[in-house]
């Protein structure tokens, strides 16, 4: 019975406990995602527990004042069909009241996630390959984040992603192992953003965000050769031929999709920018 189950917020070794099962799911997440994504919203996790026992968790990270999404809803295969998800679920609803919500959902549970207000606006899908293709393309322009001013990156992000999430910048760019790299064009406006994230296995690059096809090849060819044992995966919006024709040319396969779902119109963003996803827990 769930009865006797409260929830609250994470700390952070419960969040990487949180990463942890999403390991177990299969998901494959990052090195350093617990403290990254904590940084985002230090409340953002939250936990089903019984006494000190984590039953089910799930992350409602809030962006900005009016924007939030939903992620990390798992729960423990020995805690399931009593109610406990349901229960974290709406905590995590309830936590983003009055914000536009976001989520990546499993295809076949749309119909699940429309009975909580959520509406389909498209299809993000996995390529990954174990040895990709790395594009031909000049590197030369491509530097490390940290030597760009941080509010030209910001903007940047923001345009692609809908709204500023500086916290969680600051933390993904200088997170342990990741490779933050950034374009610019002559003018030293900020023309593409990548991260190569270390995970489980191989690495995600996320996001990649590039004004045009050139330069997100220009990313790749910088990124993927410094890339650890395994696959390279890259998560992208499925509308976004370029995207997809870049991840086919690597010879990268589509190994699933996720319905990209929101409660109300998105943030305006820059989507023929986004030839690959941040991630698919915090968007």
């Amino acid at each position: 019975m769930s009865g006797d189950v409260t929830i609250r917020a994470l700390g952070a070794a419960e969040v990487e406990t949180a990463v942890e099962w999403a390991a177990r799911e299969g998901w494959n997440p990052g090195l350093a995602d617990a403290a990254a994504f904590r940084a985002a919203d230090p409340d953002g996790f939250l936990g089903a527990f019984r006494g000190e026992e984590m039953l089910a968790c799930i992350s409602a990270v809030r962006t900005g004042e009016g924007f939030g999404f939903i992620g990390f809803y798992i729960a423990r295969p020995e805690a399931r069909g009593q109610g406990i998800g349901w229960r974290v679920w709406q905590a995590g609803m309830a936590r983003l009241a009055g914000r536009c919500v976001g989520l990546d959902g499993v295809v076949a549970q749309q119909e699940n996630y429309r009975k909580s207000g959520f509406a389909l606006a498209w299809n993000n899908a996995r390529y990954q390959s174990e040895a990709p293709r790395i594009p031909e393309a000049d590197t030369r322009g491509i530097e490390d984040a940290a030597a760009v001013l941080f509010e030209a990156l910001l903007a940047f992000d923001a345009a692609c992603f809908g709204l500023p999430r500086p916290e969680f910048l600051r933390g993904w760019i200088a997170a342990p192992g990741h490779r933050a790299r950034v374009a610019r064009d002559a003018a030293g406006a900020v023309t593409g953003f990548a991260v190569l994230r270390p995970c489980r296995a191989g690495a995600k690059l996320g996001p990649l965000f590039a004004v045009d096809a050139a330069t997100a090849r220009a990313l790749v060819a910088d990124a993927a050769p410094h890339r650890p044992p395994g696959p390279l995966i890259l998560d992208l919006p499925e509308p976004h031929a370029e995207a997809v024709a870049l991840a086919q040319a690597m010879g990268m396969e589509k190994v699933f999709e996720t319905a990209r779902m929101y409660t109300r119109p998105p943030p305006p963003m820059q989507r023929e920018w986004i030839f690959g996803l941040t991630s698919f827990e915090l968007g």
